[in-house]
C-alpha cells in the first residue's frame, strides 16, 4: 500500500504546515486523502500506513478515525446518506426519515445495499438545525427531508450511477 506520487506530494505539503515534531496535526487531512485514494474507507492496513507516514503509533490513528463519523471503517456505498439524529432534527422527524430510508433501501444503519450504491449512517449535529430534518451526502446537504424528497434523492442517485457506468 502506497499513496500515488501526487498524493505523497500533497501529504508532504500538509505536514510542512506544522512545526517539526507536530506531524499529528496533519492527521485529519491525511486520513481524508487515504480514504479518498484507498476505496472510500480506512482499513487497519491503511491506518497503519498513515501512522507510519506521520511517525505516530497506530493506536493514535485508530483513536481519531473511530471518533469522527466522516471516516468509514468498512467499505461503503457510492452514496452515503448521513442523517443527523440530534435534538432539532429528531424533533422535526429525522427518526421517521431514518426508518423510511431503512425500509426503502432494506438496510440498517451502518449497512450498505446489496448493489453497493447506498450506505446509511446516523451522525451527530451537522450544524444545519434550521433545515431539519437533514442529511449530508458527500459535501452536500439535503434539507427539510420528507419521504418524497428521499425518494427523489434515491432516484437521482440511481440515475447518476447508471450514467456513470
Amino acid at each position: 500500500m502506497k499513496f500515488s506520487e501526487d498524493t505523497l506530494k500533497k501529504v508532504a505539503e500538509v505536514i510542512a504546515r506544522y512545526p517539526e515534531g507536530k506531524s499529528k496535526s496533519a492527521l485529519l487531512p491525511v486520513l481524508h486523502m487515504a480514504q479518498d485514494e484507498f476505496g472510500g474507507w480506512l482499513s487497519p492496513a491503511t491506518m497503519d500506513y498513515v501512522a507510519g507516514l506521520l511517525n505516530l503509533e497506530p493506536i493514535e490513528v485508530y483513536e481519531v478515525a473511530t471518533f469522527y463519523s466522516m471516516y468509514n471503517l468498512k467499505p461503503v456505498g457510492k452514496y452515503i446518506f448521513e442523517v443527523c439524529q440530534t435534538g432539532p432534527c429528531m424533533l422535526n422527524g429525522s427518526d421517521r426519515i431514518i426508518d423510511y430510508i431503512k425500509a426503502k433501501l432494506q438496510i440498517g444503519v451502518g449497512e450498505t445495499t446489496q448493489d453497493g450504491l447506498f450506505t446509511l449512517k446516523t451522525v451527530e449535529c451537522l450544524g444545519a438545525c434550521g433545515y431539519a430534518p437533514m442529511m449530508q451526502m458527500g459535501k452536500n446537504y439535503r434539507e427539510h427531508l420528507t419521504k418524497e424528497k428521499v425518494d427523489a434523492i434515491i432516484e437521482e442517485c440511481r440515475q447518476n450511477a447508471a450514467l456513470n457506468n
